[in-house]
Protein backbone atom coordinates (compact mmCIF):
# COMPACT_ATOMS: atom_id res chain seq x y z
CA UNK A 1 0.00 0.00 0.00
CA UNK A 2 1.49 3.63 -1.08
CA UNK A 3 1.00 6.23 1.30
CA UNK A 4 -1.83 8.03 -1.36
CA UNK A 5 -3.51 4.85 -1.09
CA UNK A 6 -3.37 4.31 2.59
CA UNK A 7 -4.59 8.65 3.03
CA UNK A 8 -7.28 7.60 0.53
CA UNK A 9 -8.34 4.45 2.36
CA UNK A 10 -8.55 6.62 5.95
CA UNK A 11 -10.73 9.19 4.55
CA UNK A 12 -13.27 6.59 3.20
CA UNK A 13 -13.51 4.48 6.39
CA UNK A 14 -14.11 7.79 8.32
CA UNK A 15 -16.53 9.08 5.98
CA UNK A 16 -18.46 5.81 6.21
CA UNK A 17 -17.76 5.58 10.24
CA UNK A 18 -19.22 9.48 10.71
CA UNK A 19 -21.31 10.58 7.44
CA UNK A 20 -22.14 13.34 9.57
CA UNK A 21 -17.87 14.93 9.79
CA UNK A 22 -16.34 16.32 6.60
CA UNK A 23 -13.12 14.51 6.48
CA UNK A 24 -10.91 15.27 3.56
CA UNK A 25 -7.49 13.29 2.49
CA UNK A 26 -6.05 16.48 2.96
CA UNK A 27 -7.08 16.20 6.81
CA UNK A 28 -5.66 12.90 6.75
CA UNK A 29 -2.61 13.51 4.98
CA UNK A 30 -2.04 15.99 7.58
CA UNK A 31 -2.60 14.20 10.61
CA UNK A 32 -0.03 11.27 9.06
CA UNK A 33 2.51 13.83 8.61
CA UNK A 34 1.71 14.94 12.50
CA UNK A 35 1.73 12.03 13.23
CA UNK A 36 5.58 10.87 12.20
CA UNK A 37 7.04 14.10 13.51
CA UNK A 38 5.49 13.66 16.77
CA UNK A 39 6.56 9.62 16.66
CA UNK A 40 10.32 10.40 15.83
CA UNK A 41 10.57 13.17 18.53
CA UNK A 42 9.13 10.64 21.20
CA UNK A 43 11.42 7.85 19.80
CA UNK A 44 14.61 9.67 20.17
CA UNK A 45 13.60 10.90 22.90
CA UNK A 46 13.52 7.10 24.06
CA UNK A 47 10.22 7.01 24.45
CA UNK A 48 7.40 4.37 23.39
CA UNK A 49 4.44 5.43 20.56
CA UNK A 50 1.27 3.50 21.33
CA UNK A 51 -0.36 2.72 18.19
CA UNK A 52 -3.97 1.66 19.11
CA UNK A 53 -5.44 -1.43 17.89
CA UNK A 54 -2.04 -2.55 16.68
CA UNK A 55 0.49 -2.42 18.90
CA UNK A 56 3.88 -0.18 20.30
CA UNK A 57 6.78 1.67 18.59
CA UNK A 58 9.29 1.54 20.99
CA UNK A 59 13.04 2.63 20.96
CA UNK A 60 15.85 0.39 21.32
CA UNK A 61 19.82 0.30 22.02
CA UNK A 62 21.91 -1.59 19.77
CA UNK A 63 25.14 -2.62 20.73
CA UNK A 64 28.32 -2.33 18.61
CA UNK A 65 29.17 -5.47 16.62
CA UNK A 66 31.14 -6.48 13.91
CA UNK A 67 30.20 -7.14 10.50
CA UNK A 68 31.06 -7.98 6.95
CA UNK A 69 31.12 -6.27 3.60
CA UNK A 70 29.54 -8.44 1.39
CA UNK A 71 30.93 -6.97 -2.10
CA UNK A 72 34.78 -6.88 -0.47
CA UNK A 73 34.66 -9.48 2.19
CA UNK A 74 36.44 -6.70 4.58
CA UNK A 75 35.29 -7.36 8.62
CA UNK A 76 34.35 -3.47 9.87
CA UNK A 77 32.73 -2.50 13.15
CA UNK A 78 29.36 -1.52 13.11
CA UNK A 79 28.57 0.89 16.12
CA UNK A 80 25.69 1.27 18.68
CA UNK A 81 22.89 2.79 17.94
CA UNK A 82 19.33 3.03 18.54
CA UNK A 83 16.86 1.21 16.68
CA UNK A 84 13.21 1.56 16.75
CA UNK A 85 10.91 -1.70 17.07
CA UNK A 86 7.19 -3.08 16.46
CA UNK A 87 5.46 -4.61 19.48
CA UNK A 88 2.59 -6.06 18.14
CA UNK A 89 -0.56 -6.37 20.25
CA UNK A 90 -2.55 -9.31 21.37
CA UNK A 91 -5.45 -8.59 19.29
CA UNK A 92 -3.26 -8.22 16.00
CA UNK A 93 -0.92 -11.26 17.17
CA UNK A 94 -3.80 -13.47 17.64
CA UNK A 95 -5.96 -11.71 14.31
CA UNK A 96 -2.40 -13.01 12.66
CA UNK A 97 -3.18 -16.97 13.35
CA UNK A 98 -4.10 -18.85 10.61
Amino acid sequence: MTKQELVKTVAQALQEKHPDRDVSAVMVEAVLEALGDVAAAELLGGGEIPLPGLGKLKSRDVTARRGRNPRTGETLTIPAHKAVAFAACKALKEAMMP
